[in-house]
């Protein structure tokens, strides 16, 4: 009876862990912005989706396209930051960036990437 106690009181506590996993290491988050992302859990979740397409689109487009697409990241992340910590500025840029990201990939589904 007691070691079911145990376990139960180590699965109740091992819940209450935040168990995000945004596209960087939350234990090294900087910035106002970073620390906004692993707390809020649907910022932290379109980070994930946004980073993921961002990397998938990287490797199928042409190396010209490419270079626009890392260009308007870089634009796009100092968009990002000027969120500090507002949860519904950050789920707004995520939106924007993932519809562009959407845009990108139909462009590969209809088209190829060559």
């Amino acid at each position: 009876m007691k070691i079911w106690k145990c376990a139960a009181l180590f699965l109740c506590s091992a819940f209450n862990v935040a168990t995000y996993a945004a596209s960087f290491n939350c234990d090294k988050a900087r910035t106002q912005t970073e620390h906004a992302i692993c707390e809020y859990r649907v910022v932290n979740d379109a980070d994930v989706k946004m980073a993921t397409t961002y990397n998938i689109i990287k490797r199928l487009v042409p190396m010209g396209t490419r270079g626009v697409i890392q260009n308007e990241q870089v634009k796009w992340l100092q968009l990002r930051d000027q969120c500090g910590s507002s949860s519904s500025c950050l789920s707004e840029v995520y939106k924007m960036r993932q519809q562009k990201l959407d845009m990108y990939m139909d462009r590969v589904y209809k088209h190829g990437p060559f």
